[in-house]
């Protein structure tokens, strides 16, 4: 039998294809390692942020691929289908990181009833998240529908909840408003929900003009603005930017609005991957990146054993319910279909309420 893998080119990602490597031989698989059937997978924005920061974030490390080329990760699915570990049964569901593919091998470690962990070497020098699998075999949260809006949201929430965290145990710098760029994308939405539940800052969403009924159908912004009228907004008082986009010149634009008045500039995706080599010194906080993994271990740290689970379930719990009227889930099955929504996304020629769960099995 053989595997199959989307990659793409590392130096190009618009070139992409499908690839046949030999399937691993069960039973030559090493001690206490699973073979692993992918049956879906969500795909997003943030995927291409994977991309975009795979050598710089070491994302390509995690699933090796031919010379030049990579393997972009992915959330989503898969079952044992070949187990040389005792506590593992074949028939388990893993949800978790995984490739475009249709196989992972597994070097299951840290085994308990909740979990495991990938203990392969080429992926040990990554967040200890990217490498850690649930087990949810007979979870009803992660089957069917309610399975595709975990694949499709929970770590881009996890990535919208750490940033509300971290906005609050600062008092929002200081600010009255908090703008988020990209206001469509997932993470923003999901954040805009929690900072809106909040009710200490106005949420206000920038976006592009084709978005602004999307956008203001969510509920969660109490203003919505296009791009072209964000100077429109007064500049007296103090302001945080979140920066989904990653266009410098959209951030230039803004420090040089507030000055002073902007309390804290975070970057947090690449969707627009137009960001300067050497951006000039700009007014107010100086613009600095908000890397999730970090924060989660320090409130893992400060929360104890389970203090982010049970925080993040009570969040999740209050945003899950709100998907099945923001989001429309798609499904794509076999090479050609990855093919398609992998460079729909990267050429930014999706819905904002679309959600698109894949598999490379036809």
């Amino acid at each position: 039998m053989k595997s199959t893998d989307f990659v793409v080119a590392r130096d190009d990602l618009q070139h992409c294809e499908a690839i046949e490597t030999p399937l691993p031989d069960p039973a030559a698989l090493p001690a206490e390692a699973l073979l692993v059937k992918v049956t879906r997978f969500a795909f997003t924005a943030n995927n291409i942020t994977y991309a975009v920061m795979g050598d710089t974030l070491k994302y390509w490390t995690l699933f090796p691929a031919p010379d030049g080329f990579g393997n972009v990760p992915v959330w989503g699915l898969g079952e044992v289908i070949a187990s040389r570990h005792p506590g593992i049964a074949v028939g388990e569901t893993l949800f978790g990181y995984f490739p475009m593919a249709t196989h992972l091998v597994i070097e299951a470690a840290d085994v308990s009833k909740r979990g495991l962990r990938d203990g392969a070497a080429h992926r040990q020098g990554v967040s200890p998240v990217y490498n850690s699998y649930a087990r949810v075999t007979g979870n009803p949260e992660f089957q069917g529908r309610a399975g595709d809006y975990r694949a499709l949201l929970q770590p881009l929430f996890m990535l919208s909840f750490m940033v509300d965290d971290y906005l609050a145990e600062n008092g929002m710098f200081g600010a009255k408003s908090v703008l988020l760029s990209s206001a469509s994308s997932k993470t923003a939405f999901g954040l805009a929900h929690l900072l809106h539940a909040r009710g200490t800052v106005k949420v206000i969403g920038l976006t592009s003009a084709p978005n602004v009924a999307f956008v203001q159908s969510l509920g969660c912004y109490d203003e919505v603005l296009t791009y072209d009228r964000i100077t429109s907004l007064p500049a007296s008082a103090p302001v945080a930017y979140v920066d989904m986009a990653g266009n410098s010149a959209l951030r230039e634009t803004l420090h040089r609005h507030f000055a002073e008045q902007m309390k804290y500039s975070g970057r947090v995706g690449l969707t627009h991957r137009s960001t300067e080599p050497n951006e000039p010194e700009l007014p107010g906080a100086k613009p600095s990146w908000f890397f999730a993994p970090d924060h989660i271990r320090k409130r893992a740290r400060e929360w104890g054993p389970g203090g982010v689970e049970q925080r993040f379930g009570a969040a999740w719990s209050g945003f899950a319910p709100k998907l099945g009227t923001w989001l429309t889930v798609t499904e794509g099955r076999g090479p050609d279909a990855v093919k398609k929504v992998y460079l729909d996304t990267l050429n930014g020629h999706v819905s904002p309420d679309g959600g698109r769960m894949l598999s490379l099995w036809e």
